[in-house]
Order: structure tokens, then C-alpha cells, then sequence
């Protein structure tokens, strides 16, 4: 049964059970046939109300801050694998007590907190940086000339520091599997060496695992062929894999104004505070029952609610003219979207719901006043 957006109160983020179940169970196919370890990655998708639907098939969870390893813990039920780029003396207590794994980004941070990880039982890693990326925006290149993020090959030397078990890297986004063949023949190259000395290699995010043609076979070949030849376990945190093409941001058309000649469809939701990566990388959402601007058509542009000049985004055109009250459904909004939202300008939150086959329509989470009054003081 499709969605029933006459039925959807908004604005709302609304996830399909059906496509998010489609989507977990392909990931969990791939976990057991290669046998690695696949983890929920917290900064794509953290609406715990779902988490109980994860929790079924059985992944482990990717943590970037102590809240997020906290919110694994306690929603998922899961010790998290956590990465961040540097932590705080006053939180590294409470992230090792929620972690299974951490990896620092530096060797001053892996000598500054080695000690009490091990202490505390934590399998210790070290992000490194193979200098080479398929990403084609420059935002997600995390591995970029003057990177932040890991350490390279040459910085490493000729030895692992004692006490390290793992490498983590990411070097992906959005990418197949033959991108991840390209990545690990460099990776190997620049520290294949050190690999008889670890026990895992976490290969990082970017795996579009439920994209329409990826290749799941040729995947579990390159991770079977990897643990044979290096008797490494193997990490994976497809972060947008999870809820890709899962859900919508279903939003009303409030009123239509022109400027010369350019229609515009203001809606109940905003570009900048629900759908921020749309102006920062920027890319151009779908909507459905719409089409690129054609000829002919009624075209109109899409207005956010917000006062930023630039809360917009179009042109659409329609097979009929668009009229304030109309419904426009934002499609593939679950990924990343959410986490990113911000209150700016005080525009209320969209609720956030699921779908079910047979259960409809469920609102998971509803915000008020007090949620934007309560986040900054």
C-alpha cells in the first residue's frame, strides 16, 4: 500500500516502513555473507524512535560525539565504534564508557588517551588517510590536499604505535563498490604493511549499499578476498545506505507570489533549517508529480519559510497549476536531512512519523514552542 499523503499532517518527515525494511534487509544480507560487522552510522540518520525496527537485524552503531554514543547505547542497546576528530579531557571518560572502539585522528591524541581506552577495555584505532578519494564534492573529500582528518602513510612512519588493534578510514560518498576496489588498492599500498599487526580495518561510510544499481555481489567478493588475504576483521559504516530512498518531507503550499514573471510556491518548510544540504552542496531535490522547468508547463519556483533571501530553490514545472493548500512531497529526505535540521528563525520543526503497510500513518515525534525555547537557554 502507497503512502496516503492526504493523510499527513504538515510539515512532516515521513518514513516508509516498507522501503526501510527492504533497505535493512539487503545491508544485513551483505553483513552475513561476507561476515564483517556493519554499524548504524548516528550522524546520517539519529531518529531513535525507530531504532527499536534496527535494533531486528542485528548492527552494531558508529558514534562521532558522546552523544551519539550515549543515544547507542541507550536506544540501541549497542557499545558504539567512535571516531571523532579530537576529544575533550572532560568527556573522554563518558565516551570510553559508551564505546567498544575508538579511533583518534592524531598520534597526539592516541598518546594523550591510549592509556585510559585500554583501561577501560576499548579496542584502540587510528584514522589514517590514504590521500585519494572518488568523491566528486569537494564538502565530503575528506581525504583532499591539507585534510584534517587522519593520518597519512608518511606521517605514520614504519611502525604502528603499541596498544593500536585497528585502522579506520573513509575516503567515500554515495560511492559503489568499484570505488571501494580503487580505494583499497591504494590503502593497501600505502599500509598494507602494517596489517599483520591488527585485528580490524573499519572501512569507513560512503557505501550506497541500497542504491539502485549497486553491485552487491561484487562487494561481498572484494570483502571476502580482503579478509582471506589479511585476516582482518572488517568494519562498515554505510551511513546513508540505511534510510536512502526511504522517506519523504511532505509540506503545504501556503501562498504563490510573482516577481517578474517567477512564480513562487511558499511552503510550510525551509531549505535552510529542513533541508540544508540542498543549499550547501547544493543539489536540486525531487518532488514528486513534478518535472525539470519545461516549456509550456505552469513552472514555479520553491520558497521557504524563513527570512533568508536565499531559502530557495527551483524551477519546477507541474501538469497543473499549483494553488496555496496544494501538498508538495520532497522526496529521499530521511538521510542526513533530519540531523542537520536547525530552529532558525524559529520555524517550528516538521513532526517526524512512519508508515506502516498496515498500520498507516504513526506520528513518532511532534515539536512545539518549547523545544525552540528549551535549545538555547
Amino acid at each position: 500500500m502507497s503512502i496516503d499523503f492526504s493523510k499527513i499532517p504538515t510539515p512532516c518527515y515521513v518514513i516508509d516502513e516498507h522501503l526501510l525494511r527492504n533497505n535493512l534487509n539487503l545491508i544485513q544480507q551483505v553483513k552475513e555473507a561476507a561476515s564483517v560487522d556493519v554499524l548504524v552510522s548516528l550522524k546520517a540518520f539519529s531518529n531513535w524512535g525507530i531504532f527499536p525496527i534496527f535494533k531486528e537485524y542485528g548492527f552494531g552503531a558508529a558514534a562521532s560525539s558522546l552523544h551519539e554514543a550515549r543515544l547507542a547505547s541507550e536506544e540501541l542497546g549497542v557499545k558504539a565504534h567512535t571516531y571523532a576528530p579530537a576529544y575533550e579531557e572532560k568527556h573522554i571518560a563518558d565516551i570510553l564508557r559508551y564505546s567498544s572502539h575508538i579511533s583518534f585522528n592524531s598520534i597526539n591524541q592516541l598518546q594523550r588517551y591510549m592509556k585510559r581506552a585500554g583501561q577501560h577495555g576499548v579496542s584502540i584505532g587510528l584514522r589514517v588517510n590514504p590521500e585519494f578519494s572518488d568523491s566528486a564534492y569537494d564538502i565530503y573529500n575528506s581525504c583532499k590536499p591539507g585534510s584534517r582528518f587522519g593520518i597519512t602513510a608518511e606521517q605514520l612512519g614504519d611502525g604502528v604505535p603499541k596498544g593500536v588493534k585497528g585502522f579506520h578510514f573513509h575516503a567515500l560518498f554515495e560511492a559503489d563498490s568499484f570505488a571501494l576496489e580503487r580505494i583499497l588498492a591504494v590503502f593497501l599500498k600505502k599500509f598494507g604493511k602494517f596489517l599483520p599487526r591488527l585485528k580490524w580495518v573499519n572501512m569507513g561510510g560512503g557505501h550506497l549499499i541500497s542504491g539502485k544499481d549497486y553491485d552487491i555481489e561484487h562487494l561481498i567478493k572484494i570483502l571476502i578476498d580482503f579478509k582471506n588475504k589479511h585476516d582482518v576483521e572488517i568494519i562498515l559504516e554505510p551511513g546513508s545506505a540505511f534510510t536512502y530512498q526511504t522517506g519523504y518531507l511532505v509540506s503545504t503550499i501556503l501562498d504563490i507570489v510573482e516577481n517578474k514573471g517567477i512564480k513562487t510556491a511558499i511552503l510550510d518548510v525551509s531549505f535552510t533549517c529542513h533541508m540544508p544540504d540542498c543549499l550547501e552542496m547544493p543539489y536540486k531535490p525531487v518532488i514528486l508529480g513534478a518535472m525539470d522547468e519545461r516549456a509550456g508547463k505552469p513552472t514555479y519556483r520553491m520558497g521557504g519559510i524563513s527570512c533568508l533571501a536565499g531559502d530557495y530553490m527551483g524551477d519546477w514545472s507541474f501538469d497543473t497549476e499549483l494553488k496555496a493548500g496544494d501538498k508538495i512531497i520532497f522526496d529521499d529526505m530521511i538521510h542526513y536531512t533530519t540531523v542537520k535540521t536547525t530552529m532558525f528563525n524559529g520555524v517550528n520543526h516538521p513532526s517526524i512519523g512512519i508508515w506502516g503497510e498496515r498500520s498507516g500513518f504513526r506520528l513518532i515525534k511532534e515539536f512545539d514552542y518549547q523545544d525552540y525555547k528549551n535549545r538555547l537557554s
